[in-house]
């Protein structure tokens, strides 16, 4: 039972499932959403540009017919006329054609956003799979999009049955009327009557919007094995990484070690810490921590220490502290500052007199620490 569990799709897609479905193409649409923009747009564009229209079309239309004999006896004059006319027309129905272009790309556009997947457009085997074919045509996704389209039929077309049953007598009396009144009366009413079937169709969009979305996103589901694969791909193998990170260590360890030669002290606990100090006024604001470590790298630095006739100082709590409170390559704290001072001091010293000689200075003796810093012998 642990084994089906695991296989069942409860986890929710994680970020990389959803980028690798949108690189193949798959994103959230919803055809209501799309018909309802394309609808309502062109009946917003005829409400505005409809009689601009109907007067440009009646224009090209009255002076199509409108020629001389010359031009009714030759063809190639008449292609020319008739080209007019048709690019008249086109000209005229441009705007058109370019808002519904628009209201046609907004739809998936604001579902899954702009997609350009050539994996898409690739072509696969499978998609002529005769089986999977009759699979995907008797699914509960074909059943769900037949029950959908049914009551889209039923609901635009019992909208439009009752627009035009109500306003039955209004259109009765526009037989009788003049052509020049009852023409954009029965327009209007044409337009309100498709502007009530596009509400319709905004219905059916804004119940299809939010059951597209849970639909792919219950597509796109992962197992728990699924989600442990992920992470262990995208986090690595983790003897890789412990490698690498021991590898890492090294490197750092040897960088460290080759920084102690050009140290100017290695204060000591003295047997369980050492750290190497480094200070140059002309490139720092205070002495910088090159070295420091513990157990057999206390003891490696201070080989490395003697070997290169780097000073050593006993200094337990000052050692203990720079330890704690330090990083390699790091300023000294503030709060040491006086101690290390006291150090440096000792240092100077002590290279002048190896240098001009007179008597041996004094090592410093209880360097104050703050209270707090000191995390106290490890003994």
């Amino acid at each position: 039972m642990a084994e089906e569990n695991d296989q069942e799709k409860t986890e929710q897609p994680s970020a990389r499932r959803l980028q690798q479905a949108r690189e193949e193409g798959q994103v959230p649409q919803s055809r209501e959403l799309s018909t309802f923009l394309v609808t309502i747009t062109g009946v917003a564009m005829m409400w505005m540009l409809g009689g601009w229209v109907a007067e440009r079309m009646h224009m090209l239309i009255r002076n199509g017919f409108i020629f001389s004999r010359d031009v009714a006896f030759d063809h190639t004059l008449m292609l020319f006329r008739l080209q007019d006319i048709l690019g008249g027309a086109l000209l005229t129905l441009l705007p058109l054609f370019l808002a519904l272009m628009v209201a046609a790309v907004a739809g998936p556009i604001m579902l899954g956003g702009m997609v350009f997947s050539p994996k898409a457009l690739g072509f696969k085997f499978n998609r002529m799979d005769p089986i999977k074919g009759l699979g995907r045509m008797f699914s509960v996704h074909a059943l769900m999009e037949m029950v959908k389209a049914i009551l889209k039929a039923l609901l635009v077309g019992g909208i439009g049955a009752l627009a035009i049953w109500g306003a039955r007598d209004h259109l009765f009396d526009l037989m009788v009327q003049p052509l020049e009144v009852s023409m954009p009366d029965f327009a209007n009413s044409l337009l309100l009557t498709t502007l009530l079937i596009a509400s319709s169709l905004g219905v059916l969009a804004l119940l299809d919007v939010p059951f597209q979305l849970w639909q792919y996103q219950k597509k796109l589901r992962m197992t728990k094995e699924e989600v442990k694969r992920e992470n262990k791909e995208q986090e690595g193998d983790p003897h890789v990484k412990a490698r690498i990170r021991q590898v890492q260590r090294e490197m750092a360890r040897k960088r460290m070690m080759a920084a102690v030669p050009q140290a100017d002290v290695v204060v000591t606990n003295p047997t369980h810490f050492s750290v190497a100090l480094k200070y140059d006024p002309d490139r720092m604001g205070a002495p910088v921590v090159v070295a420091k470590g513990r157990g057999e790298i206390a003891l490696k630095i201070r080989e490395l220490a003697r070997e290169h006739d780097v000073p050593l100082l006993e200094a337990p709590p000052l050692a203990r502290a720079l330890y704690a409170h330090c990083e390699l390559e790091e300023a000294i704290p503030a709060g040491l500052y006086t101690a290390v001072a006291e150090v440096m001091a000792y240092i100077y010293q002590l290279n002048n007199w190896m240098e001009k000689g007179g008597l041996p200075p004094q090592a410093p003796a209880d360097l104050a620490v703050p209270e707090g810093m000191d995390p106290g012998s490890p003994d």
